[in-house]
Parts: C-alpha cells; structure tokens; sequence
C-alpha cells in the first residue's frame, strides 16, 4: 500500500527551511483528500512517523501537525516525540479553561504550540493566561484584514515578545516584505513563485550531474536521447545551453522545440568544451538555499507532469510540453522578471506566451501540473475534465512524476 505526505516548508528570514507543517495527502486511485480531521491527523502522524521515518521526512527539521480538540484532549500526544512535533492548534478549537491547562500540561513534556490561522476575539477574555504557553502564532496573510493583523502583531510585541509570528499563504513579494517589515520572523505560501525583482541571479548546478553528462560525452558517438535526458534534469544546465545557443553563430532562425534539438543544433564538440568549464566553474559552489532547492523541485515536477500529459494526449511535440513546466518558474529562480528572461531564450512564441501566463492550447498543461504540484484539488479536477484524465490516471501521473523528481534529485 502506498503512502503520502504533503510537506509544505516554513522559511526563516533568509529564506532558509527551518520546519515543515505535514499535510494529509490520500493517493488511492479511486479518491481525493476527503476525510475528517481526526483522521487525517493520525494518518499523517503514523506515514511520518511509522511506515516513511520522521526524518526521511523532515530532514531532523521539526514538523507542524494541525489537532483538532478531541485529539488535542485525548491521549495522542503521549505517542510523540516532543522535540519533534509542533503542536498546532486549529483555528476552530474553542479557547476555554480546560484547553489552557491542557496546553500547560503539554509545555511541561517538552512540546511547543502554535495557534493556527489566528484571529483576535475582542471577546475572549482569557488570552492572558493562553499566550504564556504559545510559541507560534500563525496569521492568515490571505484571508485576515491588515487592521486584524495589526491587532495580533501589536499585543504579541506589547506583551509576548517570546511568540514568534509565522505569515502563512503568503502569496506575493510584497507581502512577504511587509510581512517582514511587520516583525514576522517565519512565512509559509508560494510568495517564493512569484516574480521577485531583487538582483540578477544564476542558478546554481548540480556539479555531479555536469560530471555525469560528461561522462556520456566522453564516448565517440554518445546516445543523444540519454545525454538529453540527462541535461533535461538539471533546469541550470538547460538553461545554460538555452542561452548558449541564443548567442551561437550556428544559431539558425529556427526554435528550439527540446533539449535535444539544441544539442544537435550546438554540436557535440561545442557542448564538450562548454560543459567542462561550466563544471570547473561549478566545483564547490554550494550556495543553493532551501528555496532555491524547492523551486528546483516544483520546477522539474511540473515538467514531467506536463509531458506525460502531452503524451497522454497523444502530442507529438510532447518535448515542448516539458520545457513549459521545466521554465515556468525561472523568474522566481532568477529573481528577474520573466520577459526579460525569455527574450533570453530561443523558444517558439507558443511557449512563451504560456510560460508568460497566456491563453493557448498548452496552457491547461501547465495550469494542470501547478495545481497538482500545490495539491489544489478543486482545480486538479476541473483541468483533468479538459484535459480528459481519470482520477486513476491523475494519481498515476503525480506518483510518477514524484519518483522522476525524487531520482533526479538524490544527489542534488
């Protein structure tokens, strides 16, 4: 039997993952996430800590875990390991006195409690004896007013300076930026997707998988589709051989449709010398933040959503489909406005207007594969009606694309 974990990471200020909030995730074929909340916090809890290993899935990061009220009254949390487990507290858990002392009583065997999607209740006049026990308060960034916000930042910093404030479903930039102007110290959401005008960034490479693409080079006659693979896995190497062939004189008025199409356009002997001094130049560069790594992440998972997809569908430029989710998320790796990128990069004017967020005939392709990747179901469903995908097939699909992704990424 299968088991599945959604993982959603919490970034510090420098944009480090310094936690995971466990999400439930159900990959029967036959079924979405639909179940209670009791049991889709136990059933996270025993994949995490039972049948995957708690560190395999938090890389010895501590985990948020949301628990209702009869969970957090039960005795649950007796099976847990403290230093391991942030207890979070969902929104619709009534404050009372018994929940207070129940908290205490969790504070002395070692646990730390956040509050989840919290809103000041002018009416609840017990928040005094609560907050002493509190060490996150998370703030709804989508769906909380900013005069809410203001009244939970100025009482934590008037009078609980010890919780530290987690901004959650932050989408934007700015909202990351006047999150942080606001005294958040942690934030959740897919602001890190959006396009961030900050400096001109490269994108770090995976230096093993440059000295593996040269081992392939090394042979006379290499397998081209093995050695396009290979690149296709590494979005910096993709990229670079993009731009490569942008600047080339062998550069011709066609567009590159795949990876393997600019390898034959460039030449083995130029892709030889040019994937040498990338990998010198690469040794020993290992500034690559967590964000960074789960934008790579994100990035090669769409793309061979995209593909199967488009193969699925029976397209013959399913290669195509590939380089839309590969690219779709460039600008936040770059922290360059997209246009300004593909204006780099010699795609045909299809794949950069869906990149870009235009309406065309790829375009459920690549909105499919972010739904999926955000585990958006209402919208999952509603593209794979379009797109004629079974929930069956839809399961199949994310499984194999994990794998894909999990493989690429081991040595990374």
């Amino acid at each position: 039997m299968e088991v599945f974990i959604g993982r959603q990471p919490i970034f510090n200020l420098h944009e480090q993952v310094v936690a995971y909030e466990l999400l439930y995730r159900n990959k029967e074929n036959n079924s979405f996430p639909m179940v209670d909340s009791d049991a889709a916090t136990v059933d996270v809890l025993v994949n995490s800590f039972v049948n995957i290993g708690i560190d395999e899935v938090t890389k010895g990061r501590p985990c948020f875990v949301n628990f209702t009220e009869n969970l957090l009254m039960g005795p649950l949390t007796d099976y847990l390991d403290p230093t391991k487990v942030v207890i979070e507290i969902l929104e619709d858990v009534p404050i009372t006195a018994e929940l207070i002392e129940r908290i205490r009583n969790l504070k002395s065997k070692g646990f730390q409690i956040a509050l989840d999607d919290f809103v000041l209740d002018e009416s609840v006049q017990i928040y005094d004896d609560l907050f002493p026990y509190i060490d996150y308060i998370k703030v709804d960034f989508l769906l909380s007013s900013l005069l809410e916000r203001m009244k939970i930042e100025n009482k934590v910093k008037i009078k609980c300076p010890h919780i530290k404030l987690l901004a959650e479903k932050v989408e934007t930039h700015h909202q990351f930026e006047v999150a942080k102007h606001s005294g958040y110290t942690l934030f959740q959401g897919y602001f890190f997707e959006q396009p961030q005008v900050i400096k001109a960034t490269d994108i770090p490479a995976n230096t093993i998988q440059y000295f593996h693409i040269i081992s392939l080079l090394r042979d006379d006659e290499p397998n081209i589709n093995e050695l396009a693979e290979n690149i296709e896995r590494d979005i910096s190497v993709s990229f670079k051989l993009l731009q490569l062939i942008n600047t080339s004189t062998k550069r011709s008025k066609s567009k590159i449709r795949s990876i393997k199409q600019a390898i034959l356009m460039l030449g083995l002997s130029e892709l030889r010398k040019w994937i040498y001094l990338l990998a010198m130049r690469e040794v020993g560069n290992k500034d690559k933040s967590d964000v960074f790594n789960e934008l790579m992440r994100r990035s090669l998972f769409r793309a061979k959503v995209c593909e199967k997809v488009a193969k699925l569908n029976y397209k013959q430029n399913f290669s195509e489909y590939f380089l839309i989710g590969l690219f779709s998320l460039i600008d936040a790796l770059l922290r360059r406005p997209m246009n300004m990128i593909l204006q780099q990069l010699p795609f045909p004017e299809e794949i950069v207007e869906t990149i870009s967020g235009g309406e065309t005939e790829m375009s459920p392709y690549l909105q499919f594969s972010i739904a999926l990747s955000k585990a958006d179901w209402g919208n999952v469903e509603k593209l794979a009606a379009k797109l004629e995908l079974s929930k069956e097939t839809i399961m199949q699909i994310q499984r194999e694309a994990d794998e894909w992704v999990e493989e690429t990424y081991k040595y990374y």
